[in-house]
């Protein structure tokens, strides 16, 4: 069996795929949504500007001191 994502451009097209459901020659399936993936658009959306290489440098040793004081 081959899996195969199809982006449809004309609702014509849906039509002709159920009819080809209704004979048995194809199966459709609706495809989850993808949460992790809408909570990044979501949380990246709020942000004005991503941070420096030397903002995480910084945040990156901060955790590793901590981790490593124990």
């Amino acid at each position: 069996m081959n899996t195969m994502r199809i982006d449809i451009l004309n609702p014509k097209a849906v039509r002709l795929l159920k009819d080809l459901a209704d004979l048995n020659l194809i199966a459709i399936q609706d495809s989850p949504k993808n949460g992790f993936a809408d909570v990044l658009k979501r949380l990246r959306s709020k942000v004005n500007s991503a941070p420096s290489l030397d903002e995480i440098t910084k945040e990156v040793e901060i955790v590793r001191g901590k981790r490593y004081a124990k």
